[in-house]
């Protein structure tokens, strides 16, 4: 379930990173170890996390993962093995949160995104998704919240 979308303009946040590219279907084998070790790498340096993990998307290649998992934080990450420095850009984005499983993410991106278009947006190249409730929250996935975040152009006029 999709929430309202809101639309807005964010401002960098300083964060750890691991860049990955993948096939899709390698997704669940790489992200835990991933979020454990920027987490890690965070805390060891007493920057954070500061928020949520993320999963900074550079554009949608159909079969391939091309992204950041990261972590917010306090401060500049000094590089740590896989772990680099990097973040979350200031951009002109439209916002929702979906509600459900992870495996309904796919869909869920979708449907957002025809939505932001229906809604006169033209879709940039960049997109993410901050983890807002998931496993560890002991809960059922079916109450997973997860922040979309799609980068954009100035609407077009009506």
């Amino acid at each position: 379930m999709l929430g309202e979308l809101t639309s807005l303009h964010t401002e960098p946040q300083t964060g750890a990173i691991i860049h990955i590219t993948i096939p899709r279907d390698e997704i669940q084998q790489v992200m835990g170890p991933a979020i454990h070790e920027v987490i890690a790498a965070a805390q060891a340096q007493g920057a954070g996390p500061t928020g949520p993990v993320f999963a900074h998307h550079f554009g949608m290649t159909p079969g391939i993962f091309n992204f950041d998992v990261g972590v917010p934080t306090s401060k500049e990450m000094a590089p740590v093995g896989r772990v680099q420095p990097g973040g979350l850009p200031a951009a002109s984005i439209v916002r929702t949160v979906y509600t459900g499983p992870y495996e309904g993410l796919g869909q869920a991106w979708g449907d957002f995104q025809d939505l932001v278009e229906g809604e006169g947006w033209t879709l940039g190249p960049n997109l993410w998704e901050r983890y807002l409730e998931g496993p560890e929250s002991g809960r059922d996935d079916s109450t997973y919240r997860t922040e979309l975040n799609q980068t954009v152009a100035p609407k077009n006029p009506s």
